[in-house]
């Protein structure tokens, strides 16, 4: 039998079957390796907590020196995205990843001396500002690696399945990494959780920076010419809605934990707190994973609508409640809702990300959990020593309503993307009439 006499339904079939999937282009090992090396971005702000309160034995000036490596995150988070945009992600994670672990080193030492309380906060901030951003570098590659070695008809399954996984680890590290703070403050030493940072950012994030996906010059650039839109396109409405979600998802991280830890405080249990925490994120987790079954169909911004209501209503019911049992229902409602709804924003900046800006976008978006996480520790660590429990438990609502109206702002902007695309469609077909 010819080519020829071959149907083109079974040539089709046997390319797709020939041609590379997404763990043959990465590796086996890019994946674990990429899930350990966020590990040390999610324990700093807690970890920087825990220090302070320790050694200078005051909650509030810890609270400050949380908020001020979100503050570094929020900075310089981005532009360091944007020098993997332009230089390559191997140096920039490596050199990042140095003068953070030369932050750290300084915070564990100078909280104990006797410099003043300014040093500390100069210390968090250089914490925060140094963060290596592995989790937006990991998906910008997968994103690249997606639009360049799979086939077309493949891409938007595998980009979906892959950011539903990137967003389900964020939310295991999320939650593992306070509570892998707590453990290693309570058997060992406060300065525990800072060195066990040091150590897996030296080792892993020095892996992931080496691994061969990170070869690359340039990321984000799917014609591998190293073209880049210019700067100004990354400051859209599109992209300001996804920043505004994600800040959210992070307050929600930050003041659930701070106002279950004022909680479980009250009644002599503040061990506890780290693991009626992890509930959440376990619903989370498992909702994030099952996004990559959803159809096509279902597309991102009625996702996040759906999904958003879900996070405000389990927020609600945890801040009406003073019942173990039903604290524990709220925050797996919770988690049904803040999965798929972290899932959706990433996959939106994935989709809105300019040519050659998908690092920045993505390192953005990723500073925006970090930032509204350490924010909301801090304000809720103050209103829960000031105004007491109570209040500290209605700042997840706050928190929830505005991941639901980052999705409302969404529905807006995305109408009014397509009625632009829609008229520029037809001035160009308009257009080629005339010519004709």
């Amino acid at each position: 039998m010819t080519d020829s006499e071959i149907p083109s339904s079974v040539r089709q079939t046997a390319a797709q079957q020939s041609s590379p999937t997404l763990f043959s282009a990465v590796g086996r090992s890019y994946f674990p390796i990429a899930f350990v090396a966020r590990m040390p971005f999610a324990m700093i702000v807690v970890g920087v907590l825990t220090l302070v309160v320790a050694g200078r034995g005051s909650l509030s000036l810890g609270g400050i020196n949380s908020a001020m490596v979100g503050l570094g995150t929020a900075l310089f988070g981005s532009f360091i995205g944007a020098a993997a945009d332009r230089w390559g992600q191997r140096y920039v994670l490596l050199i990042a990843g140095v003068l953070n672990c030369a932050a750290l080193a300084f915070m564990a030492w100078v909280v104990f001396s006797p410099l003043p309380d300014l040093v500390v906060f100069i210390a968090a901030f250089a914490i925060g500002a140094t963060s290596p951003q592995v989790a937006p570098m990991s998906r910008s590659r997968i994103v690249d690696i997606v639009m360049t070695v799979l086939p077309s008809t493949r891409r938007p399954k595998v980009l979906n399945a892959t950011m539903a996984y990137e967003s389900a680890a964020d939310e295991v590290i999320f939650v593992f990494g306070p509570f892998l703070v707590g453990l290693l403050a309570t058997f060992f030493t406060p300065v525990a959780p800072i060195i066990g940072a040091i150590v897996m950012t030296l080792i892993f994030v020095s892996a992931f920076a080496l691994h061969p996906t990170g070869r690359s010059r340039r990321t984000g650039t799917s014609n591998g010419l190293g073209e880049r839109a210019p700067a100004k396109d990354m400051f859209t409405a599109g992209v300001f809605v996804i920043i505004l979600g994600v800040f959210g998802v992070g307050m929600v991280f930050g003041s659930t934990l701070t106002a279950l830890t004022a909680l479980t405080n009250d009644i002599g249990r503040p061990e506890e707190a780290g693991l009626i925490y992890g509930v959440m994120g376990i619903g989370s987790a498992v909702l994030a994973i099952s996004v990559a079954l959803f159809p096509a169909s279902f597309a991102l911004w009625a996702r996040l609508l759906c999904f958003a209501p879900v996070l405000v209503t389990g927020s609600i019911i945890l801040a009406s409640t003073e019942s173990m049992p039903v604290i524990v229902m709220a925050l797996l409602l919770m988690g049904t809702g803040i999965g798929p709804s972290l899932v959706t924003l990433f996959s939106l900046a994935a989709e809105r990300a300019p040519l050659g800006r998908s690092a920045t976008v993505m390192s953005m978006a990723g500073s925006a959990i970090i930032v509204g996480q350490s924010v909301s520790s801090a304000i809720n660590g103050i209103l829960a020593e000031d105004l007491g429990t109570a209040v500290a438990m209605a700042v997840p609502v706050a928190a929830s309503a505005i991941v639901l109206c980052a999705g409302l702002l969404n529905l807006v902007v995305g109408r009014r993307d397509d009625r632009k695309a829609a008229k520029t469609s037809r001035q160009r077909v308009t257009e080629a009439e005339d010519e004709t």
